[in-house]
């Protein structure tokens, strides 16, 4: 099975960076797709790798459609989508290749492995099971059903990328599924963890800007998919209410991190998507 790969940059690190190399072997192409707002060019092209300079930040939905489009200018019917601080095992990917060419399941539009994101988990007795969201980083998705969907959302520039991608591909009646015995660890935000009153809290430490992004666009997703899945739409919400609480008893920055859920809150209200104009 032939593999491409997308990765998106932004201001990376050298680690960052070297971490291509942790798959560049198990695929056939790579797409560096970078969103940094300068002048510098952080990787020279290959055979094997395409560097892709934005110049400006464009966001992960944008990057995103960029290599999915290289990828089927040049006949790839499969693409591993990866963050740049992503660190995915040979022994993973040949998972993933060797499920996609031997399961029976013939709807699939999303495959993806366990995202260890640092909680505590049951672990469920399933080679695989439907899901409703997945992260992006870590996902092989399905490039023929990518273009039966319309790909993924440009305006929603970061953050809920992955939800509505997800949402959209079971709308269009495709499978979205995780293998549970491939486990990837996964960075999301600054994680922390905080007993209080005997319960144990998780804290994501997201910065301004991102907690922007992540109240305005869970407000769109709950707009566009709340009457085809009502009781996760809610959950969503849940989830914000149970953030601000948590900003408020544990995180930093606390005045412009609820500064910026209200502009989220009140540009959502106003149609404004895209960009966060500064």
């Amino acid at each position: 099975m032939k593999l491409a790969t997308i990765v998106v940059f932004y201001y990376p690190s050298d680690d960052n960076i070297k971490n291509i190399n942790t798959y560049l072997d198990e695929v056939e192409k790579v797409f560096v797709v970078d969103n940094s707002d300068d002048d510098v060019i952080r990787l020279k092209s290959t055979k094997k790798i395409e560097y892709i300079k934005f110049y400006e930040n464009k966001g992960i939905a944008q990057a995103l459609n960029e290599g999915a489009k290289r990828a089927r200018d040049l006949n790839f019917k499969w693409l591993l989508t990866l963050d740049q601080d992503s660190k995915i095992t040979k022994k993973n990917i040949s998972a993933l290749k060797e499920f996609i060419e031997n399961t029976k399941e013939k709807r699939i539009g999303l495959v993806a492995p366990f995202q260890d994101i640092g909680l505590p988990h049951e672990k469920s007795d399933k080679e695989y099971e439907e899901c409703l969201e997945l992260m992006t980083s870590g996902s092989v998705i399905n490039l023929e059903a990518y273009k039966k969907i319309g790909g993924f959302k440009d305006w929603l520039f970061i953050d809920c990328v992955d939800t509505d991608y997800c949402l959209n591909l079971l709308n269009h009646k495709y499978q979205v599924l995780r293998l549970n015995n491939v486990i990837m660890k996964h960075s999301l935000g600054d994680l922390t963890l905080h007993r209080f009153l005997g319960k144990t809290y998780d804290c994501f430490n997201h910065n301004p800007i991102r907690r922007y992004y992540i109240v305005r666009n869970n407000l769109y997703i709950y707009e566009m998919y709340h009457d085809l899945y009502p009781e996760y739409c809610d959950h969503l919400i849940r989830c914000q209410k149970g953030q601000v609480k948590r900003i408020l008893v544990f995180e930093k920055d606390k005045f412009k991190k609820l500064k910026m859920m209200y502009k989220g809150y009140k540009d959502y209200k106003n149609g404004v998507k895209g960009r966060l104009s500064e």
